[in-house]
């Protein structure tokens, strides 16, 4: 940059002209006149250049050029002061301008916060890191992929139905719909949350499906390792924990198939949950999340063709990946790890997954044992 004769650093008209509207564009609610120490300033270097007999526009006019610095310096200085002060003032009125342009740190954190548009594929990778911040009360997903997620239900978008497998475009239509209502009563309903019994659910399942509701009635009232109930609902003790807010973040996709023979259609979901949770005692505040995904293929199928009841579920398959839970504690519920937590049950093995990822199914990995997760 180049100099002048008083040794002030040259600033072209081009650069003065942008300075000038970026602090107009960007001045908000700041103040519109200089501050009283500016105004004072300004008024000493108006006096100096009566005194001397100079001449020309005054300082605080955005007409300083290059070829008026010869006999303008001072004007030139003074206005430069006048803008200086002025973006003290933006600045502290306004600090985050000026943050966002040293480090890029609001924008960052604007994009972190735009919602994902919905997920219409199976990704074909994992999410990208983000800043490994801590999960606060405040901002309960704080650090994690799931910030860009759906809130709750919003999340669980159910697509055009079409004819299929020789069921009607109304009734696939209808398994849609319940195949979210079922999601929303199995991972989303606070009571089911807070460990009451999902009767939602249980009305949607077939009675005539050997592995239906008396199958989830027999694992809420005995749960064990074999007949767990988190493989169909989700499920915390109150006693021990508490939601951090009221938002599940919710990230996947629903979609239709032709079912295991004519007659049948298969609705097929793939959705993550993340659930923010917080010791139940007096002052507690260290936030952990749960993650739980879960890969089910429902079926609707013809009673004339078909030994099943109109209008209701039958599970063809289920899957359930639970991310931050003990794994030796099959009580039926959440049992997520805080740092105070002294070490127990089977120590964690294997290469790191990450619970956020959605690029693979659930059956590529562990279906057994205590695998290690690489965050949540």
């Amino acid at each position: 940059m180049g100099k002048n004769d008083e040794g002030i650093p040259a600033v072209s008209d081009e650069e003065w002209a942008q300075f000038l509207a970026q602090a107009e564009a960007g001045a908000g609610e700041a103040p519109k006149e200089p501050s009283a120490r500016a105004r004072m300033v300004a008024a000493r270097l108006r006096e100096e250049d009566a005194r001397r007999g100079s001449a020309g526009p005054p300082a605080w006019r955005a007409g300083v050029t290059r070829r008026e610095r010869g006999r303008g310096g001072r004007r030139l200085k003074a206005a430069l002061a006048i803008a200086f002060v002025g973006a003290l003032a933006l600045i502290a009125v306004r600090p985050e301008l000026v943050i966002d342009k040293l480090t890029g740190e609001a924008s960052q954190d604007a994009k972190a916060g735009q919602p994902l548009p919905a997920e219409t594929a199976r990704p074909t990778a994992p999410p990208t890191s983000v800043d490994p911040d801590r999960p606060t009360l405040s901002d309960p997903f704080r650090g994690s992929p799931a910030l860009q997620w759906a809130d709750g239900a919003a999340g669980i978008e159910v697509p055009e139905a079409q004819a299929v497998g020789g069921m009607s475009k109304e009734k696939v239509a209808d398994a849609l719909a319940k195949a979210k209502q079922f999601l929303v009563a199995a991972n989303l309903d606070p009571a089911t949350l807070r460990g009451e019994r999902p009767a939602v659910v249980l009305d949607l399942l077939d009675p005539k499906l050997k592995q239906g509701p008396s199958n989830l009635e027999q694992s809420l009232a005995a749960p064990s390792a074999e007949n767990d109930p988190l493989e169909l609902v989700t499920r915390a003790e109150p006693a021990e924990l508490k939601p951090v807010g009221d938002v599940v973040k919710v990230r996947g996709r629903m979609w239709v198939e032709p079912g295991q023979g004519p007659g049948r259609a298969s609705v097929l979901v793939d959705y993550t949950f993340v659930y923010p949770f917080v010791k139940a005692a007096p002052g507690a505040d260290e936030v952990k999340r749960t993650i739980v995904r879960r890969v089910i293929t429902f079926s609707v199928a013809d009673p004339r063709k078909w030994q099943s009841t109109e209008g209701k579920l039958w599970l063809d398959k289920v899957d359930v990946e639970l991310a931050n839970s003990a794994c030796d504690v099959h009580d039926g519920f959440l049992h997520p790890v805080f740092d105070e937590d002294a070490p127990t049950g089977p120590t964690p093995s294997g290469t790191p997954m990450d619970p956020y990822d959605r690029s693979t199914s659930p059956e590529a990995g562990p279906q057994t044992g205590c695998g290690a997760i690489s965050r949540s």
